[in-house]
């Protein structure tokens, strides 16, 4: 059964920064590119970095030099270490194979604000 537990928002000042992570079961993390995804109010979920099997990595122009995608495949785990964060990055952030699968976990809550 595939699960998805995404950790680590919270409320942040502009500029400050935050680690997220998604532990990942069900025997999808070693076989995909995985990615981490957001969904901001009123809009619609975007794909914001996502790493391969061998470890490239890319990035929305949105967040490029300031996200850090990784992955511990011993542990099944996906990071994002989100640097200058900016008020436009408040979101729900959710992690999935990519492109993206049909099951959804529920998601860590960022908020940028001051």
């Amino acid at each position: 059964q595939v699960q998805l537990v995404e950790s680590g928002g919270g409320l942040v000042q502009p500029g400050g920064s935050l680690r997220l992570s998604c532990v990942v079961s069900g025997n999808i993390f070693s076989g995909n590119t995985m990615g981490w995804y957001r969904q901001a109010p009123g809009k619609q979920r975007e794909l914001v970095a996502r790493v391969t099997i061998a470890g490239s990595t890319n990035y929305a122009i949105s967040v490029k030099g300031r996200f850090t995608i990784s992955r511990a495949i011993s542990e099944t785990t996906l990071y994002l270490q989100m640097n200058s964060l900016k008020p436009e990055d408040t979101a729900v952030y959710y992690c999935n194979t990519f492109p993206n699968g049909i099951y959804w976990g529920q998601g860590t809550q960022v908020t940028v604000s001051s």
